[in-house]
């Protein structure tokens, strides 16, 4: 199957012009694109030192779903909002650094909320606890608050 890009200018909420490559591809009778390998993001893999960031994952509606004991960790499955977490809690593990070099691998996830300001005060959280509330490429408002293991969670409205 051969595909052509195709270059989408829109105007964002600041008025900005993005460019969006687009694909456009011949659908197959189930509705699935010809060239559609993943039909669908599976979940987040996190480790967490303690049974503690649980309960914050708890508060933002991810729900316990499944849990195995290991000799070396225990692995949580949290579902909610259509996303599963998959949470490998191992007090040995090293502790992530917080600092601003980042380690290659996972940078953050996000999280889509009604409004960050409630979204704060319903995890309990106060100011020193959530970065600045910014601007996305698009104008939408975005800022990220840390899990209690130092995991950036992005909060995007």
């Amino acid at each position: 199957m051969t595909t052509y890009p195709k270059i989408n200018t829109q105007l964002s909420k600041k008025g900005k012009k993005i460019e969006a490559e687009k694909w456009q591809n011949n659908r197959l009778e189930d509705g699935r694109w010809e060239t559609e390998m993943i039909e669908a993001f599976h979940h987040v893999a996190i480790i967490v030192s303690s049974e503690d960031s649980l309960a914050f994952y708890e508060k933002l509606g991810f729900k316990e779903s499944f849990r195995e004991k290991r000799k070396y960790d225990t692995v949580v499955l949290m579902d909610g909002y259509g996303i599963q977490l998959e949470v490998f809690i191992d007090p040995r593990h090293p502790e992530h650094s917080g600092g601003a070099q980042e380690p290659i691998g996972l940078r953050h996830f996000a999280l889509k909320v009604g409004n960050i300001e409630e979204t704060v005060e319903d995890l309990g959280l106060g100011k020193e606890d959530v970065g600045p509330i910014m601007d996305d490429w698009t104008g939408v408002r975005f800022c990220f608050i840390r899990d209690p293991d130092g995991l950036l969670v992005q909060m995007h409205e």
